[in-house]
């Protein structure tokens, strides 16, 4: 009799994470805004636990080569973020320097913590969140039809782009739409997260080079001057 009351309080609280009554709902704005990436993303893996959903859904899937995605994601990642630099922000009006984190310069005391929060927190934090919870979460509403995907693809990567805007202002807005856009065709194609999550790391940890080495200006004038 007790295993079956903690058995239906245990499926009620899962169905109530999984819906959109006040408890989903509370678990959603948390995971959007509580903390640090790399922390809500930790979050969304509990709430995929506690509500039944299958990891899959979330795109942790395992992929059919770690090598190949490793390999493509970082050169995606790198590639990505070389031709934001040199072609698509100077397009835009971009400043060719990231005054947010101009400070990183030839700052080695700044790489540990650096390296951290792009990996855990840009990488597994930002993809887990903004793709494989964002997109599990709309499917839901919207659906998962073709038109519904593109949908949720624009809005996800609209709610990514703002996300930039209290660090990084304007400038950093435009550039995480474009990545988003990017980033989260990749999820759509492969339905795993881990070369989005790969590139996506790779990407910011090409942006650091640039900042610590200072040539940042050189490749955004690569073309315009």
């Amino acid at each position: 009799m007790i295993r079956n009351q903690t058995t239906s309080v245990g499926d009620s609280i899962a169905s109530s994470l999984r819906g959109f009554g006040p408890i989903g709902i509370v678990a959603f704005l948390i995971i959007l805004f509580v903390g640090p990436a790399w922390f809500r993303a930790i979050l969304v893996l509990i709430w995929a636990r506690w509500s039944g959903t299958p990891y899959s859904e979330i795109g942790y899937v395992r992929p059919k080569s770690w090598l190949v995605t490793f390999v493509l994601g970082i050169a995606f990642g790198v590639g990505l973020k070389f031709i934001m630099k040199a072609v698509i922000m100077p397009l835009l009006g971009a400043p060719a320097l990231n005054q947010s984190y101009h400070f990183l310069v030839g700052n080695k005391a700044a790489l540990p913590g650096m390296l951290f929060t792009l990996i855990a927190g840009a990488g597994f934090g930002e993809e887990t969140v903004f793709r494989g919870y964002l997109f599990e979460r709309l499917k839901k509403i919207l659906g998962r039809g073709r038109n519904m995907k593109m949908a949720i693809l624009l809005i996800t990567s609209a709610i990514f782009g703002l996300a930039h805007f209290v660090d990084q202002g304007v400038p950093g807005v435009e550039q995480a739409l474009f990545t988003g856009m990017f980033f989260g065709t990749m999820f759509v194609v492969t339905g795993q997260i881990w070369l989005p999550m790969v590139a996506h790391a790779a990407f910011d940890l090409a942006a650091l080079d640039m900042i610590y080495w200072d040539y940042e200006s050189q490749i955004a004038h690569l073309f315009f001057k």
